[in-house]
C-alpha cells in the first residue's frame, strides 16, 4: 500500500493559483488571515546544552521539580548491540553526562522535545469544558480559568507535552511563548539555543524561514500515522525517536 504524501511528510499545495497559502500537512487548511505558526528543530544542530529548557522554566514560572517541562532534551544513545538509550536528566537542563563508554557507542544525538501544536489536537478533541483550544494562529493553549484539572489531554497527547501544575492544579504546557509572539518576540528557548537547533516561521509565508528550512531538508514529523497535523517538523529525525 503506498504512504500517503502527508504521512511522509511532504508539502501538498492544494491550490495552483494560491501557493504556500493554503500549505496542508495532514491537516484542514489554514485560517485566511493572519500567520499560521510552525516549528523547526533541526537535530543535527542540537548541541544538548539545556539553555531551551532552562529557559522556559524561568520565562514561564514552570515549576523546578525536574519532572515538569514546557521543553524538554533527550539524548538517545544507539549501542554497537542495537540497543537504545534515552537519557534526559531533569529534563537536559544541567546537560548531559553520557554514561556509556564511548567504544559502546554506534552514534549519539540530542532531539529537543516540545508541544507539537497540532492542528487536529487530539488533547483538544477530548476537554470536556473546552479550556483546550487553538489560536487563530495555530498556537495550541489552555486557558486555565476554564480548565478543570481532569487531566484528559494529559492522557490524550501522544507526545507527552503537558502536564497538571501541581500548585494550580490545573494544565500547563507549551504555548509556543505566546506573549512574546503577540509582541513580536522569539519565542524564549528560540532565543537563547546558542546553536540555532530551533526556529519558527509562518507556514503561509513561502519567505518564511521555516519554510525555507522545510524546502532545504528532509524533514519529519513525530508519529505522522497518528494524523495530528503537527505542526514541529524536524531535520535528521531517526527510526529511533519517537
Amino acid at each position: 500500500m503506498k504512504a500517503s504524501a502527508a504521512a511522509a511528510g511532504t508539502i501538498i499545495l492544494s491550490s495552483v493559483t494560491r501557493p504556500f497559502s493554503m500549505l496542508l500537512i495532514a491537516s484542514d487548511p489554514p485560517p485566511e488571515e493572519g500567520p499560521w505558526w510552525g516549528i523547526g528543530i533541526d537535530i543535527t544542530k542540537c548541541i544538548g546544552c539545556g539553555l531551551c529548557a532552562r529557559g522556559c522554566k524561568m520565562e514561564n514560572s514552570v515549576p523546578d521539580e525536574p519532572f515538569y517541562f514546557r521543553t524538554w532534551v533527550e539524548q538517545y544513545t544507539i549501542l554497537n548491540n542495537g540497543e537504545v538509550k534515552i537519557e534526559s536528566p531533569n529534563g537536559g537542563i544541567d546537560g548531559f553526562t553520557q554514561s556509556v563508554p564511548d567504544e559502546e557507542i554506534f552514534k549519539t544525538f540530542f532531539v529537543p522535545k516540545m508541544c507539537n501544536h497540532c492542528e487536529k489536537s487530539p488533547c483538544t478533541q477530548v476537554c470536556p469544558v473546552g479550556a483546550t483550544y487553538e489560536s487563530p494562529e495555530g498556537i495550541s493553549l489552555v486557558d486555565q480559568t476554564y480548565c478543570i484539572g481532569c487531566g484528559y489531554c494529559v492522557q490524550a497527547c501522544p507526545y507527552g507535552c503537558r502536564y497538571l501544575h501541581p500548585e494550580k492544579k490545573v494544565v500547563d504546557k507549551c504555548t509556543l511563548c505566546y506573549h512574546r509572539l503577540e509582541k513580536g518576540l522569539v519565542p524564549v528557548c528560540m532565543e537563547v539555543c546558542p546553536s540555532k537547533a530551533r526556529i519558527y516561521g509562518n507556514l503561509k509565508d513561502r519567505d518564511s524561514e521555516l519554510v525555507q528550512f522545510l524546502r532545504e531538508h528532509d524533514y519529519q514529523v513525530l508519529k505522522p500515522h497518528l494524523n495530528t497535523g503537527s505542526k514541529l517538523f524536524y531535520n535528521a529525525l531517526t527510526a529511533e525517536v519517537s
